[in-house]
Parts: structure tokens; sequence; C-alpha cells
């Protein structure tokens, strides 16, 4: 199997491309807007050229043409400009644009180019900086950085701004054990949003799976992999959020940009031949074939051996193990288990895709974590006050219900959260009862529905004291339960010091101030609350990597708790305690009183 890509070599540069059905392939070399074709030679499913010289920032693409007869899967049009599947740097972001969609309308001048990367060591592939039962901090690079004071404007907004020392300051601060960053690789905004004069802030519709979007990332990769040695100098992880489930080509209607000009079959198809929609996005990757599964893990790999990232989440996960269906034993799980890196790194799931059997928490590989939605869900119902102790003490000692007994010495694999990029800020769970999307521009109908938030009687801001002093100690009571929580727990950016969307639970277009993080109107007495959560956590961390079966729940007089006790309607008290060889630990939640009271203490020698 040729190695796919780029290769340079002593004496040449090599490209290796994958265009299976593809009746010729032209390698497009870029001097400005001068373009040069070479024509490549047919290996099997891939196409291959060799050059002279090392071609080291050289700037490149690919067109392909065949037949055109999209009914069939086929979308050759050599007047598309293609971007290599494999590019790890691009000379400008993607920009969406009718005539990507349109056969025979040239792209040269709006599609990127790839640049020919320059060979470099990889980073020492050390152990992932991340420790089971610690806080991972998910956050928007852009939205993040946009308008923190002590950042540089130029750096701004980028991944570099994540390594300067006020960021560094203000993670530690918290007892980050691991950032979790929304994609960071090319994107292309959906149709809908230019005519809206919006565009796609997230990132979760990605176009090249291995390349750094320029915007958030100008630097490349030397820029990804000196903040990520940044962070790991202060003894924090770096995760990437993955999106492997689509691309941004979209369904039929949208444009030809990568790999369905080169190689449609990538995509999932019905037996109509009609594009599979697991996703919402109208195209969905086919991880039962072998190419799809191939990018995956170099993408992957790259990041881990090129970057040194510790990790990964992936975005809508089971659509890695559909062939159609999900497999618990899907092949991706045994290739990521088989690869002396990708074996060595953590992988996170958010266990739930849109397409039948779709919601699987619970049922990936023993050693991966998972988002779990339950104790999101299940938290805000018992603050709410519409759910009972009983389920809060399940989801507090790690979820036993979902993801069953712990193995010895393994540890919960649970992702415990109270709010995440999507739906409500942790804020706006307590000042909200209904989603507010209008600025998204579709008639406030996107985003989710039912977020189990309430409002304390006032829809939005106020200046009641009453009301706000009650939000205050609700937002109080969820940290306090997270972090009382078994297993690893997660934050997104501003949630510790009570950032808000104004509602708005779908802000993935707004890249404005609905989006980003305000750091000058924080709230730093709650921020302090957080803190100290993170550091009384940290003191007896090994307490809630899995749920010690030998603590004791106790009913409000003292008594261990009965059957009874558990059962009884309307109860709003729970407390558990634990004293072994490593320390005491104890947690007690007050619904009536709104509070969490938890100490953590580890023995002394």
């Amino acid at each position: 199997m040729n190695p796919l890509g780029v290769e340079i070599g002593a004496d040449a540069t090599r490209f290796t491309v994958r265009a299976p059905l593809a009746d010729m392939v032209w390698l497009c070399l870029f001097s400005g807007a001068e373009e040069t074709r070479h024509a490549m030679l047919r290996q099997g499913p891939e196409w291959t050229l060799a050059l002279p010289g090392n071609l080291t920032g050289a700037h490149y693409g690919y067109r392909a043409a065949g037949e055109w007869a999209p009914e069939r899967g086929l979308w050759f049009d050599p007047a598309k400009l293609l971007v290599d599947p494999r590019a790890v740097e691009l000379d400008r972001r993607f920009v969406q644009d009718p005539r990507l969609a349109v056969h025979g309308e040239d792209t040269a001048d709006i599609v990127p180019r790839a640049l020919v990367p320059a060979a470099a060591p990889p980073p020492a592939l050390d152990p992932p900086r991340f420790r089971s039962g610690g806080l991972v901090y998910e956050l928007n690079v852009r939205g993040f950085t946009r308008l923190h004071p002590d950042v540089p404007e130029h750096m701004r907004g980028t991944v570099a701004a994540l390594a300067h020392p006020a960021v560094l300051a203000h993670l530690k601060k918290l007892h980050v054990t691991a950032v979790e960053l929304m994609p960071i690789v090319a994107w292309v905004d959906e149709r809908h949003l230019p005519p809206l004069g919006l565009v796609n802030a997230w990132g979760y519709n990605p176009v090249a799976m291995m390349a750094l979007d320029p915007g958030l990332c100008p630097g490349g990769v030397a820029e990804l992999r000196n903040t990520v040695a940044a962070l790991h100098a202060e003894g924090i992880g770096v995760l990437l959020d993955m999106v492997f489930n689509h691309t941004g080509e979209s369904d039929g209607s949208g444009g030809i940009l990568s790999l369905r000009g080169l190689d449609n079959g990538a995509y999932a198809h019905a037996p109509d031949g009609a594009l599979i929609n697991d996703t919402g996005c109208g195209n969905t990757l086919d991880f039962a074939n072998p190419a799809v599964r191939r990018l995956a893990l170099d993408a992957m790999r790259h990041f881990a051996s090129a970057c040194a990232v510790d990790g990964f989440r992936f975005d809508l996960a089971p659509v890695m193990a559909r062939g159609p269906g999900f497999d618990p034993a899907a092949p991706i799980f045994a290739e990521i288990a088989a690869d002396p890196v990708l074996s060595t790194r953590v992988m996170i799931a958010e266990p739930w895709d849109i397409g039948p059997g779709g919601y699987q928490l619970g049922n990936f590989p023993a050693n991966w974590l998972e988002w779990n939605d339950r104790f999101r869900d299940d938290v805000r119902r018992f603050w709410r006050g519409d759910e009972g102790i009983g389920k809060l003490a399940t989801r507090l000692a790690g979820s036993s219900d979902v993801f069953g007994p712990l193995a010895p010495h393994s540890a919960c694999r649970s992702v415990n959260f109270l709010a995440a990029h999507d739906g409500f800020t942790l804020a706006d769970t307590v000042a909200y009862e209904r989603r507010h999307n209008w600025a998204n521009g579709e008639n406030n109908r996107d985003g989710h529905g039912e977020n189990f938030s309430w409002n304390h009687g006032v829809e939005g801001s106020t200046d009641d004291a009453a009301v706000l002093a009650a939000r205050q100690a609700d937002l109080k009571a969820m940290l306090g339960t997270l972090f009382a929580s078994t297993g690893t727990i997660m934050l997104t950016a501003g949630d510790e010091f009570g950032r808000t969307q104004h509602g708005n639970n779908n802000a993935y277009c707004q890249d404005n101030a609905i989006g980003w993080v305000d750091w000058e109107g924080r709230d730093h007495e709650l921020e302090d609350y957080v803190a100290g959560l993170g550091a009384a956590r940290m003191t007896y961390l090994a307490a809630f990597q899995r749920f010690e079966d030998h603590g004791a729940w106790h009913a409000p007089d003292g008594r261990e708790m009965t059957v009874a006790d558990w059962e009884r309607p309307g109860e709003n008290r729970l407390d558990w305690a634990y004293t072994g060889a490593e320390g005491t630990l104890r947690f007690t939640v007050d619904r009536l009183e709104r509070r969490v009271f938890a100490t953590a203490r580890a023995a002394t020698a």
C-alpha cells in the first residue's frame, strides 16, 4: 500500500492521492495565480507522481476527471480544484460559494491550496497529561480568547493565545487537568449561513481532517506544537475534538471540495444510492470502508505524533462504529487499540448520533471515556425539583446503571458535565425556561427544545436581587454536585464565572458577543468558588476515579439509608461518607438549602 499524502525524499517529492474511479488525476502546483498541471500515474485505486527536488512550501491541489453522474455517486469535474484529504497545512480558509456546487465552474481562485510540509522530527511521545477524575475544560479557541484583555490583540482568537501566561494562570487557578479544544481543523460554513450574514463559529463542519484552520492556527503545525508544549509544561493535557462523522461537502446539493471529487465512496449510501444522513448534516462518512478508517487513523496519528496531543474527543462517535448499524466490536476500535501511538492516547466518545439506534451511551470500549448526558439531565432535574435522590445518588456514584460494575483497578468511564458547547450555558440554565435562538435566522426552531432549565420567575436578565441570589445559589449547588461526582468532570469555558449566551442554546453561528467569553464582565466570586472546588477535589483525586463501595449513605438523622428512605417521596437530602487508608471523603446534598457540602482530606503519613 502506498503512503498517501506527500513524501519528501532525498531527490524528489512524491504526491499520492486515492481516486479509485477517476479516469485521470492531475497534480496542480501554484505560483501565485499561475497553475501548472502534472498528469499523475494510476497505481490501483491511487494516483501518484514524483517530481524532482525538495518542494517544501509549494502550494498544490488536485483535479480529477471522469464520469459526471451524481445520481450514481460520480462527481468528477476537472473544473474543481480539490484539497488533498491528507493536507496538513492550507494557505487560506475555506469559503462557501455557489460555484462549488456548479458543474463546470472553475474554483481554483476560492479553494485553499495545500502546502507541502517541511519534514520535522516529531516531539517525544510522552504518556498523556491526563488524570482520570480530573477536570476537562472545553473551549472554543476563538471565542475563549477573542475578548481576553491580557492577551495581545494580534494573538486573540488563535491557538497561540492559549499559551499566554494569563490564560495558563486561569487554567491553573481552576486546577484544570486537560483542555478540550473544539474543532481546530479547516472547515467551511454551511450553505445557509452566508446569506444570513453568519458564519460557522464552532468548526463542526470540516473539509480537511488533518489541516489546521489557518484562521485559528495561522502558524500551522508549529503553532499547535508550541502551544501544547506550553500547556504540558504546566501539567495540563490537550485533547482535540475531532469530527469524523461527516464533512462540509454536505448533502447532494453541496460543493465539491475534496473527497466528493476524488473518492465519493468515502460517504455512506443507502441501497438506492441516496446519501445516508445519520448526522443531520446531509452526509455521513462510511467507517465500514477501510479507506475512511485509514484517513481517521492517520489524522489522529498526525496530531499525536507531530503535535504531542494527549487524546481526542469524537463528535457523534457512533458513526465511527456504523456499517450501517452501530457495532460495539467495529473494526475502528481494534485498529486504535493495536496502534502503537493511538493506543496510548485518551479517547472520549460523544456516544450518540441521530441515526437508527444512535444512542449508545455505555457501549464504547472499556478503556474509552464517554460524555454522560444523563448526569447533566438528572442533576438539572434534581435541582429543578422533579427528580429524586435515588437517581442523583446513581449519577454521583459514577452511573453504574449505564457503565456497569467496574473491573478491579479500573476507573469510572463517565465524563460528567452540567453544560457543553451545545445547549444552554450553565448560567442560562437557571435564567431561561425557553431557548432564544432568533439570531440564528431559523425562526427559533433550531437547538434543543427541552433543556431541563428554570428561570426563578423571570425569563432572562433581571435586576431583582432575590432572583439573582437564587440563581447564584443554584449555580453553586450544581457546581458542587459536579465536583463531588465520581468520574472525570468537564466544564465549558466561562461556566465557572457565569457566562451567558442570552438564552441562545445553539450559538454555533454566533462569532460575536453572543458566543465570545466575556472576561471583563465575569463573576469573580463564582470563579473563586469553582477554584476552591477544584482545589478540594485535587487533594484526594483518587477518590473520584471510582466510587468507594465501602462508604455509607446516611439519612438526615444520621442513620444509614434503608430502602424505605430511598423510596420516600419528596426526600431532599443526601449524605455520603467514606474513611479509608487514603483519607476521608464526604459530601452532603441539601435541596432545600440549595447547597452541597463536600470535604476531601488525604490521609497524613
